[in-house]
């Protein structure tokens, strides 16, 4: 069995990235997070994880919430190099479609520039929206989109599909297995 820890780097406003992150927390069984407001972090605090989530919202015209903003800079000077990173992202794809989870796919290039592996992609398939940078091909986001004005309800179970899909890419074992 593999016995993991994953960094969890998320930033908030609303609470909502937050919630979030806890509900991603719970749903994994299978290894330890370790949950970091990127508000409180620096670039080395990521150099101790392999496996990486990173949270965030976009806000307005596609701009990254304000801690990652605030911490952009810092982040783009990470090494990713062998680290393997997934990304969930809030956004409002009716009111903002034209900029829907743009923070994921500003976030996911960086990681790809500097190295690292995104994984945890996600199918385009149920959202409305006009535009994102978040989708690095046709069907696909780079990471989980989550849309709390207008499909709340959907969120927790999109949560538990996505967690199960890490689980196998960031190469877990469920607990007790053998191999």
């Amino acid at each position: 069995m593999i016995t993991a820890t994953i960094g969890l780097f998320y930033g908030s406003d609303t609470g909502a990235t937050e919630y979030a992150a806890e509900l991603i927390e719970t749903a994994f069984e299978v290894a330890n997070i370790e949950k970091h407001d990127v508000h409180k972090v620096s670039a080395a605090d990521f150099a101790s994880y392999d496996r990486i989530i990173l949270g965030l919202s976009t806000w307005f015209d596609g701009d990254l919430q304000s801690d990652w903003e605030g911490f952009f800079d810092e982040f783009k000077t990470i090494d990713f190099t062998g680290k393997k990173v997934a990304i969930f992202g809030l956004g409002d794809q009716m009111g903002y479609g034209e900029f829907f989870i743009d923070g994921v796919g500003i976030l996911g290039q960086e990681v790809v520039n500097n190295g690292g592996e995104v994984i945890g992609v996600w199918s385009t398939e149920g959202y409305d929206y006009d535009e994102s940078v978040a989708e690095f091909e046709p069907g696909w986001f780079m990471g989980l989109a989550l849309d709390e004005d207008n499909q709340r309800d959907m969120t927790e179970s999109r949560i538990a599909q996505w967690v199960a899909q890490l689980v196998e890419e960031f190469e877990l074992e469920a607990v007790g297995s053998t191999t």
